[in-house]
């Protein structure tokens, strides 16, 4: 049985509560790219479902062909250099929320999109699927909090070799790594994360809260703590030359030609 309730979720949002589990979509066409706003708006709504009991565990999604594909450097607000500050204190609100969050990545998930998807306890995709930190080949430093959550599924060394290189993997790599949990056809995602979610929801309630308050305990904390070290090498990296060549050569789909400065 699908429900509503009287929260009204930010621009470009939606939110479902079929049964035990809720559904959360974002829309920012056509790359979903995120600012303070959109990641306010997804916490305001985790922190509704926190208080609701019928709720048991969260499917966050976005529409269209790309999952996240991170901030939008190319506007005047986010060429700000206390621009990501903002945007990843808002994004420790995310790591407070109580109820477990199975997130479905389809298409791309970029830079902070990825680390979006890392909010997460457990992700769901497919074989087209694309993950990648590519802060490096911007000419900036990895932020939202990935610096924290990437060791934690992959290890400490395999997250340096993805930061450092900027590689792109698909869903199949990301599952053998660890970036991902389910592996499904193309197309059969969402229905995926929907069995996923109601083998969740079929636990006792407040034993999975519990046991996942133990098994996440400091993290975002630790999230907290390490978006200040992101948010103040950001902050002088986003008005370097090699940042301008990063989002230059990006946005004219070629590679970067950076020369250290």
């Amino acid at each position: 049985m699908s429900t509503t309730t009287s929260f009204i979720p930010g621009r470009g949002l939606s939110l479902d509560l079929d049964g035990h589990v809720a559904t959360l979509s974002f829309s920012r066409p056509p790359y979903n790219f995120f600012d303070a706003e959109l990641i306010n708006d997804l916490a305001d709504a985790l922190q509704h479902l926190d208080e609701q009991p019928q709720c048991r565990v969260v499917i966050l999604q976005a529409e269209g062909k790309v999952f996240c594909a991170g901030a939008d450097f190319s506007g005047a607000e986010q060429c700000d250099p206390q621009f990501p500050r903002r945007v990843y204190k808002s994004a420790v609100r995310l790591f407070r929320t109580r109820k477990p969050m199975i997130c479905v990545v389809e298409g791309a998930a970029i830079g902070g999109g990825l680390g979006l998807a890392l909010v997460a306890d457990f992700r769901v995709t497919s074989a087209k699927a694309r993950f990648c930190a590519n802060f490096n080949r911007l000419g900036i430093h990895q932020g939202f909090g990935i610096s924290v959550t990437m060791p934690r599924l992959v290890g400490p060394q395999m997250a340096a070799l993805l930061i450092a290189t900027g590689r792109r993997i698909d869903g199949c790599e990301a599952v053998r790594i660890g970036l991902a949990d389910v592996l499904a056809e193309p197309g059969q995602e969402r229905q995926m994360a929907r069995e996923l979610a109601e083998e969740i929801a079929a636990s006792a309630p407040r034993a999975v809260m519990s046991s996942r308050e133990t098994l996440r305990m400091g993290l975002a904390d630790a999230v907290d703590q390490i978006i200040d070290r992101e948010a103040s090498e950001q902050e002088w990296q986003i008005v370097s030359a090699d940042f301008a060549e990063g989002t230059r050569a990006m946005a004219e789909r070629r590679a970067p030609v950076f020369s250290g400065q």
